[in-house]
């Protein structure tokens, strides 16, 4: 099995910001396969969760422990479901990769992502495939977490939509066709600099 999670802050307030751009993914995902979320089971904290069916099926996944915590989700999900690290994708927010750009790697550091530390902590390694999704660092004058935990300007708006489903694209070749396909297709050229990995 598969498991698709994106990462993100429950509640409405924070639903529109660049920090949930991992649950909008998933959410497209779910939406696009007609998926519907319910409760994870009782040994996982705090998570809705949806499964798609078939012979090689895929669980998508956001955990509602806030940011912070991902981690605690992620690792009881990938324990519960016998999930190993490579059949794993995390799908967040970069500030690094300006707005619009995909990053997808096999493995690598959390970065300065705090969700992406607590993913990390609790499952014990770098290990796992994840899509970085860039939301850009925004007016150099503004503090780094009110940029991602703020909405999207209005242009960034005008290109969320194709954004959010290329993104999806991405996650679904990644169930399909493993990391190594999605980084291939949606990864940006090799004269590009490296960042944040």
């Amino acid at each position: 099995m598969k498991l698709l999670v994106g990462l993100g802050n429950p509640g409405r307030e924070y639903r529109e910001t660049r920090h949930n751009v991992g649950f909008l993914v998933i959410e497209e995902i779910a939406r696009r396969h007609a998926l519907a979320f319910s409760m994870a089971p009782s040994q996982v904290p705090e998570t809705f969760v949806a499964k798609r069916y078939g012979t090689d099926p895929w669980l998508v996944a956001k955990p509602l422990t806030y940011m912070n915590r991902s981690g605690d989700a992620v690792a009881a999900l990938a324990g519960y479901y016998d999930v190993a690290p490579q059949d794993l994708l995390v799908v967040y927010d970069d500030i690094d990769l300006p707005f619009g750009r995909l990053r997808a790697r096999a493995r690598g550091s959390a970065g300065t992502h705090n969700g992406m530390r607590s993913v990390v902590s609790c499952l014990g390694t770098t290990e796992f495939p994840r899509l970085r999704l860039g939301v850009g660092r925004g007016d150099s004058r503004r503090e780094l977490a009110d940029h991602v935990l703020a909405i999207f300007e209005r242009d960034e708006r005008d290109a969320l939509e194709s954004f959010i489903s290329r993104a999806a694209d991405a996650a679904e070749m990644f169930a399909v066709e493993g990391i190594e396909k999605a980084m291939n297709i949606y990864n940006p050229g090799p004269t590009e600099p490296e960042q944040n990995d």
